[in-house]
């Protein structure tokens, strides 16, 4: 009895290890995956570039210090001028605190904290792709594998068709091109399955590059997942507030303007808070104080600040036609989804039906033929139709499945 519990409580878990569901595989393929690890990091260095902005407004202290071996000073005496060669030293602090300088560094803030919403964005992005590459090949390894099914019971059927034709032969009531016929027909299928499975070893190789791990040949999966339940169509305005391309553009312009007003601030230069401190000894040692305002004003700076602002510009009008450019492109690809989706409705609607007309069509064929009314023509026909049929309704369910997923990878979604 004992034996037994602990046999079932095996089996139990080795079929656990060898299921994986879309959602599992999904997960997984976020926490390897490098390019996800790679998004991650630039989140960070963009929030390290906003400590950077923020930093002017911090006080910045300063120590100098220098020491001369020799040195020569100059020293007035009745009306003459003597030298004396000594050493000497100095040392000292400096404080600067800027006070005002008409937006420049709040502008630059406000960028950096853009550059940290893009970087957000990108991770969506990327996240939501992984989730629909990792999708795409779980789901072409459920269609595979059914495929796989599909092909080996068609070279089942083929090669009980070849063995019929060979006894039917034997008596006389069929000719040698019947069997040869169905022979060549069997060698189809073979080649035809081994196609199917090397799809779906492609398949799961690729699906186990993205989780990191080794995905088992028999594993379980979600066949369900083929045929989801009916959702609501999706207004493109929803799709457009979601998806993180075109979010990420829109801040991209945000970025480029508050960067071209950080940039044109520079004109009217900065007002700053003064306080130093110094000891000096050469001939003399003393201490020196100063505490005082400094105003900055570039009078002339070679035409660099003024270049510098007309390339804000022009990088606030490239961001702009950047975003239009997506939008548009957003638009069209959305459009043609919801064509192609609509489509593909009426082919599984279409496919079904087919299915069930071949499939009674080859059956009523087969009998026909074993009782002489029917040529082995006829027979195979029925059967490719009944197998393109089966294998149609399965493209029908990817391709839509495919869609559908797309379809939440532009709202940015993951699960």
């Amino acid at each position: 009895m004992l034996k037994a519990f602990i046999f079932i409580i095996f089996c139990t878990l080795q079929l656990q290890a060898q299921s994986l569901s879309q959602n599992e595989a999904i997960q997984k393929a976020l926490a390897y995956h490098p390019d996800i690890k790679r998004f991650i990091l630039q989140v960070t260095s963009a929030q390290e570039g906003i400590k950077q902005s923020r930093s002017d407004y911090l006080p910045q202290v300063r120590f100098n210090a220098e020491y001369d071996p020799t040195r020569t000073y100059v020293l007035p005496q009745n009306g003459q001028f003597h030298t004396i060669d000594s050493d000497g030293w100095q040392a000292g602090v400096v404080l600067n605190q800027k006070i005002w300088d008409f937006g420049k560094t709040s502008s630059a803030i406000d960028s950096s904290k853009a550059e940290t919403k893009i970087a957000a964005l990108s991770l969506v992005d990327a996240k939501a792709l992984m989730a629909y590459n990792v999708k795409t090949q779980y789901n072409l390894m459920v269609v595979q594998r059914k495929a796989v099914e599909v092909r080996q019971k068609d070279l089942e059927a083929k090669e009980a068709l070849y063995k019929q034709s060979e006894a039917m032969v034997k008596q006389g009531m069929k000719t040698r091109a019947d069997s040869t016929r169905f022979l060549s027909s069997y060698y189809v299928a073979q080649d035809n399955l081994s196609i199917s499975e090397a799809a779906y070893e492609k398949a799961r190789v690729a699906l186990s590059l993205y989780i990191g791990e080794e995905v088992d040949v028999d594993v379980t999966l979600q066949e369900e997942i083929l045929s989801p339940q009916e959702q609501e169509a999706v207004a493109y305005k929803e799709i457009e507030n979601a998806n993180p391309q075109l979010q990420s553009a829109k801040a991209g312009v945000e970025k480029s303007e508050l960067l071209y007003e950080s940039v044109h601030a520079s004109h009217y230069g900065s007002i700053d808070a003064v306080a130093s401190y110094n000891y000096q000894d050469t001939l003399n040692s003393y201490d020196a104080t100063l505490v005082g305002i400094t105003l900055t004003i570039p009078l002339y700076a070679g035409g660099r600040i003024s270049a510098q602002a007309q390339q804000a510009k022009l990088a606030e009008d490239v961001a702009q036609a950047a975003y239009d450019s997506k939008a548009l492109a957003l638009k069209q690809e959305v459009q043609a989804l919801e064509v192609d989706l609509a489509r593909y409705e009426k082919t599984i609607a279409a496919k079904k039906a087919q299915l069930e007309a071949s499939q009674e069509t080859m059956t009523l064929l087969n009998a026909r033929y074993k009782e002489g009314l029917a040529t082995y023509i006829e027979v195979l026909d029925a059967t490719a139709l009944y197998l393109n049929a089966e294998l149609g309704l399965l493209e029908a369910y990817y391709s839509r499945g495919t869609i559908l997923n797309r379809i939440d990878y532009l709202q940015g979604k993951i699960l």
